[in-house]
């Protein structure tokens, strides 16, 4: 279903429905359902506040005023109110991992962590708990964040030794919160046969995109960062197929929890793939997914664009995007940087992608139909992409509505700002990166790189772009909430600082709420069937405990979501 034909249906059911309400009073036809009582913000320029939403199957058929829509109350009409809650447009979470945020709940949780010692506790406990020889996987450290860090560190990070010591038998492998770096202990390291002897051997490793610390005299310390993670995963046991299932159910509960109703999911293969159709299948998939291909998987990415993208008319389970992974991450200084690292000036960080690779690929997708996203943190690594982006543009100038997206666009040159919106690529930003690593971001880049080129919201929007807005969970929790007093405030979780870190950069309440809405809507080709409230478009709705559009920026952060709406059915509600 190409975009002129998704506009003329959605057009003929904004029609249909209109005529559903012009004669609902002669012919008594009455709606499913009913939500009322609470300000409901559609996330329409032309109509943004209504009092009262009318569904019928899965589809609103009137948004607007109380009055009206008690014409289509009838017996058998279900009602919600409301109760002086705030509903919008269902939450759509523009760029996260939904396996990853299954396993996430399966595996060692590290994220809230306070310090190295903490970690080493936790994996003496599930060291205790598992058999001898088995895998111990966790996730979410962030040495950066730590309140007190080890004596002993190399170029910024841990070393394995306290790891290793409470876990002789069994490999760990504990990702970075970024996951572009792991930390794994010495049995991992000997499975891999990664040694000070090994160095020579692995010098492709960091000539290729990844890099193994070493200690001074050549000891690898245990952290693998960027493509090097590969010698470590490797030897990871293949996936398991009850793992998945559980992974697929958790993650949807984890969205419907946090009001999450669709689903950009950034990277997933062959395998994923198959076990979400499944889920589809068996009615098991309770939120609706848009997919990007891994573009590291190359003989997928050729088979997609031999047979093009699937739109799926269910709005289910989508398929039309390529995901390619370009640099790294600035906390553990992957991002590909233009000028060296404040804090390590012999390093710019890393490419983990040829950028002919990213000129051939967006070539062949723009003939086949596909969207790139491209992972970028680092301005160099931004820069390159939009330079290889624009060639592309060029070269296919009959394709008019492309758009290709950047990933992060964390950290963007001034003069690369405009370009955005000049080329029509959408930066696809998860705000609440900025609350997490700002307080340690600015010893990454210097205060200059930071107040000119990093979390640029405004000056983005000002040049015509599109921000989609989200989380990268399980890097960060897939709490939207946290993510727009992220983007209206621009402080930390903690609230600080006053006034926010430069405040010029702050959305407005409404850009916050689109950027996750409509503009997300707008980033999968979807803003014709969902993003805001109106006739014709999927039901789908998350309610909110308070006014997130006029509460005070501290009464943000408290706000809960009561219930979680997918095409018109209750599938979460707070008890």
């Amino acid at each position: 279903m190409n975009k002129r034909f998704q506009s003329v249906v959605a057009a003929s059911f904004v029609m249909f429905f209109s005529l559903i309400i012009f004669s609902c009073s002669e012919k008594q036809i009455s709606a499913d359902l009913i939500i009322r009582g609470g300000t409901i913000y559609t996330a329409e320029d032309s109509n943004p506040v209504v009092e009262a939403v009318a569904v019928i199957g899965d589809k609103i058929v009137y948004a607007g005023d109380l009055k009206n829509s008690l014409k289509l109350e009838g017996k058998n009409t279900k009602v919600i109110d409301l109760q002086g809650k705030t509903m919008t447009p269902g939450f759509i979470e523009g760029h996260a991992h939904f396996f990853g945020v299954g396993y996430f709940e399966i595996d060692l949780d590290l994220m809230k962590a306070k310090n190295y010692d903490e970690i080493v506790e936790m994996v003496r406990i599930a060291v205790e708990k598992a058999q001898p020889g088995q895998w111990i996987l966790g996730r979410g450290w962030h040495q950066d964040k730590w309140d007190t860090l080890p004596s002993n560190m190399v170029k910024g990070f841990q070393t394995h030794e306290k790891l290793s010591a409470v876990s002789p038998n069994n490999p760990v492998v504990l990702e970075h919160a970024s996951g572009h770096a792991v930390q794994v202990n010495a049995k991992a390291m000997e499975i891999a046969g990664v040694n000070q002897l090994s160095k020579e051997s692995l010098k492709s490793v960091s000539e290729e995109g990844g890099e193994i610390i070493r200690d001074k005299n050549g000891n690898p310390t245990g952290i693998f960062n960027e493509l090097a993670t590969g010698l470590i995963y490797k030897h990871i046991p293949a996936a398991n197929d009850e793992r998945d299932r559980q992974a697929i159910e958790l993650a949807t509960q984890a969205c419907l929890r946090n009001g999450i109703t669709s689903f950009q999911d950034a990277g997933e293969n062959r395998r994923s793939i198959e076990f979400l159709r499944q889920a589809k299948k068996e009615g098991t998939l309770g939120i609706r997914l848009y997919i990007m291909l891994a573009g590291d998987d190359k003989p997928l990415v050729n088979e997609w664009l031999k047979k093009g993208p699937e739109i799926d008319s269910s709005n289910i389970l989508t398929i039309r995007s390529i995901k390619l992974y370009c640099d790294g991450a600035l906390g553990s200084r992957g991002a590909w940087l233009l000028e060296p690292y404040t804090d390590r000036a012999d390093f710019y960080g890393m490419a983990t992608i040829s950028m002919d690779s990213v000129l051939a690929t967006s070539r062949q997708a723009l003939k086949a139909g596909f969207q790139v996203c491209s992972h970028a943190i680092g301005d160099r690594a931004n820069k390159e992409i939009l330079d290889r982006y624009e060639i592309a543009f060029k070269e296919n100038p009959e394709v008019k509505d492309h758009r290709f997206r950047i990933e992060h666009a964390q950290h963007i040159a001034p003069n690369d700002i405009p370009r955005f919106g000049q080329l029509g690529v959408i930066p696809a930003m998860q705000a609440v990166h900025m609350s997490s690593d700002r307080p340690w971001a600015i010893d990454r880049l210097g205060e200059q790189r930071i107040k000119e080129g990093a979390y640029m919201w405004q000056s983005l929007l000002k040049s015509g772009a599109k921000i989609v807005n989200g989380t990268d969970a399980p890097v960060e929790p897939i709490n939207p909430i946290a993510s727009f007093f992220a983007s209206v405030t621009r402080q930390t979780l903690q609230g600080q600082p006053k006034g926010g870190y430069e405040p010029e950069e702050k959305m407005t309440r409404a850009q916050g709420l689109k950027s996750y809405t409509i503009d997300a809507a707008f980033g999968a080709f979807e803003e014709t069937i969902k993003g805001s409230i109106s006739n014709g478009k999927l039901a789908d709705f998350t309610v909110f405990s308070k006014d997130i559009m006029t509460v005070s920026d501290d009464q943000i952060l408290s706000t809960e979501v009561s219930m979680t709406v997918v095409g018109g059915k209750v599938l979460y509600e707070k008890k």
